[in-house]
């Protein structure tokens, strides 16, 4: 099967580690772990967060007193792109030998009417204290946001239209190459008049991206990685509750916030409404689980995944 794997922040820096490039090494040795086994059956496409590494090479640009201002954030975005796709391209090429592998630095075009360009809501960079963010607001015009206990930047996250590069990532697809791509959501872009691209300063949402490249791409299945095994109805209270297997009408009937796991929801249900084929989210360890349906909150049509992913087997040569 065709699979795009949306790998979250936490595979690469996990919430009080230091942003040091050794510990975000170690933590995508241990994502490209569980992923190789998936390379071995399936055509893998991985997509990648970039929130903590931009935010660390805006606080350093910032604070650069030999430039006269601050790289813009598609520069940034560009730039981990690069960082990230490096430890990943090397880290799959280690553990499956003889394998082709390509990352990819992806342009990901967006609207410059879009409203989010006037409501920052996407959460960058590092973590503080409510006291320290408010000060930091004030003295660098940032936008700072409550993020659970803490607080963080936050930039706007315009909705992604197209991947320029699609094409040619599935080129590199059809020719039996792992693909790592549209890290951090891809470098937004915006065509002005004269048909030319041009960066804009957001950072566009990851998942929204996946799943977006994952319907251009024809993919069987999107799977959204994060630190949790489920989605959970209620977090935080009493009444909190797993869910397992689910359709898209039902997730969205649910209230999931804004800043975190919404978008995920919206990404997958866009993605099984679209396609009639399947999306997940889930934890990192439990990746060849969740594409078994055995695992993670799991989204179809119906919310049968078992036939489902049956069938897509079947169209993708592996049972008969």
């Amino acid at each position: 099967m065709r699979v795009v794997v949306a790998l979250g922040g936490n595979a690469l820096l996990r919430r009080g580690d230091k942003p040091d490039a050794d510990i975000q090494l170690a933590n995508v040795r241990q994502a490209v772990a569980a992923l190789a086994p998936l390379a071995e059956e399936h055509e893998l496409v991985v997509t990648h967060g970039n929130g903590p590494q931009v935010g660390v090479l805006a606080l350093q640009s910032a604070a650069d007193p030999a430039l006269s201002s601050p790289y813009p954030f598609d520069v940034l975005g560009a730039e981990t792109q690069g960082m990230i796709g490096y430890w990943l391209l090397q880290s799959l090429q280690n553990a499956l030998p003889g394998r082709q592998v390509c990352s990819l630095i992806n342009q990901t075009l967006v609207s410059v009417a879009d409203p989010a360009f006037t409501d920052p809501t996407k959460f960058v960079g590092q973590v503080y204290d409510e006291a320290t963010a408010r000060a930091l607001a004030a003295e660098r015009d940032w936008t700072v946001r409550q993020d659970g206990a803490h607080w963080r930047r936050v930039v706007p996250s315009p909705q992604p239209a197209r991947i320029v590069e699609t094409r040619l990532i599935r080129m590199l697809l059809d020719q039996g190459v792992i693909a790592v791509c549209a890290g951090g959501g891809g470098v937004p872009v915006v065509r002005d008049e004269g048909g030319s691209l041009t960066g804009v300063e957001a950072v566009v949402d990851k998942d929204l991206t996946a799943a977006l490249l994952a319907e251009a791409l024809e993919a069987d299945a999107l799977i959204l990685l994060t630190d949790v095994p489920r989605v959970v109805r209620g977090f935080g209270t009493p009444e909190a509750e797993e869910i397992a297997h689910t359709t898209p009408a039902a997730l969205r009937a649910e209230n999931f916030p804004a800043g975190s796991m919404g978008p995920k929801v919206d990404a997958v249900c866009r993605f099984v409404e679209l396609t009639g084929d399947m999306a997940a989210i889930g934890a990192l360890e439990d990746v060849a689980d969740i594409l078994r349906g055995k695992a993670g909150t799991v989204v179809t049509p119906s919310g049968d995944a078992e036939a489902l992913l049956t069938a897509a087997r079947v169209r993708a040569g592996g049972i008969s």
